[in-house]
């Protein structure tokens, strides 16, 4: 399955990262992420799949397309952390 640009912005959403964090979880830059999130290039493989890795470890399940389009959703039990360090791009 591909992670979609919308997918990366609504499941970093659901667990209340920032790029930055995903930057970090996942090993890719920030700038890949950035420019991923806004649509101007995608990234290799092993990239989308790194992302999709760090944003499923932090709860997030990517739903496949099923006639509705793909979409996101927050693993049963799993509560996104609060606090003035979380949130924000």
């Amino acid at each position: 399955m591909n992670l979609t640009p919308a997918q990366c912005r609504a499941a970093r959403g659901l667990v209340n990262m920032t790029q930055q964090q995903l930057a970090e979880a996942s090993g890719v830059s920030l700038r890949t992420i950035t420019h991923f999130e806004k649509g101007g290039r995608t990234p290799i493989p092993a990239i989308l799949r790194a992302l999709k890795d760090a944003l499923e470890a932090a709860g997030v399940i990517f739903i496949p397309s099923n006639g509705e389009g793909v979409g996101v959703r927050l693993r049963k039990g799993t509560e996104p952390p609060m606090g003035p360090n979380h949130g924000g791009n």
